[in-house]
């Protein structure tokens, strides 16, 4: 009798997880062989787990990476160089405790972006929130958010997000104004948060792509310090497989 009461209550509490395993205990007769105790702390694991699911579904796409991409399908038998124990250190998640910065580079093709974009998703599993720009995008935000007056709440969100991702970096020169928006950007970043940059230059030639040298040096300054370096060498791998939108998947 007081069982769609308390399913009813359950779900007003915003408690879905536990009345969906409460209603699934009261039709499996093998649950009578256990305590109480042990029921409840069945209970209590599912409602758990359901809210944590939830909680990283939404980092993920509050995330918007580029493409779905799961660490555990990281590719490691194609031949690129990849580094196994950095890349398995930077999956833990302790560079972003310690608010370091990772610097990807490569040619085309190679796989950066799913590499940045599997970290991306192992830091969103362990509440890490995480925010992917290609570079022209992020440019192109911040002259639309100056335009309509959201400039403030955006330049919030890039720094204080735990991971700024920042890939494509290099594609096209950098102009004074874009590289002051920058600096403005990582300034209040620094030793306070992550950035990853994925890059097709090597970090060597990121210099010449600033239009003002000043600029350059302290942009630079602010990412090259305190950065784990991924290199990925290889052929591109995209003869043999696609690079799928958010919703598919390609390891890589």
């Amino acid at each position: 009798m007081l069982t769609h009461p308390t399913v009813d209550i359950l779900r007003k509490l915003r408690l879905q997880g536990l009345a969906d395993a409460y209603l699934r205990q009261l039709q499996d007769p093998r649950m009578n062989e256990l305590s109480f105790e042990e029921r409840f702390g069945l209970l209590v694991d599912h409602q758990w787990t359901e809210r944590q699911n939830r909680h990283v579904t939404k980092l993920l796409r509050d995330a918007k990476l580029k493409v779905q991409a799961n660490p555990e399908d990281i590719d490691f038998s194609t031949p690129r160089e990849l580094d196994r124990p950095l890349i398995r250190q930077l999956l833990t998640g302790q560079w972003l405790t310690s608010h370091h910065n990772l610097l990807v580079t490569g040619p085309t093709g190679v796989g950066k972006t799913f590499m940045i974009c599997a970290l991306a998703t192992a830091a969103c599993r362990q509440g890490f929130h995480v925010r992917y720009y290609r570079m022209s995008k992020l440019f192109q935000d911040i002259v639309f958010s100056k335009g309509d007056g959201s400039y403030g709440r955006l330049a919030n969100q890039l720094t204080k997000v735990d991971l700024l991702i920042l890939d494509d970096w290099g594609l096209a020169p950098v102009g004074v104004s874009e590289s002051r928006e920058l600096l403005d950007i990582l300034d209040d970043r620094v030793s306070l948060h992550s950035t990853c940059i994925a890059s097709q230059l090597p970090v060597d030639l990121w210099y010449q792509h600033f239009a003002d040298a000043t600029l350059a040096d302290a942009i630079l300054d602010r990412l090259i310090h305190r950065a784990y370096r991924l290199k990925i060498q290889g052929d591109t791998m995209r003869r043999a497989s696609i690079i799928l939108p958010t919703g598919g998947n390609s390891g890589m």
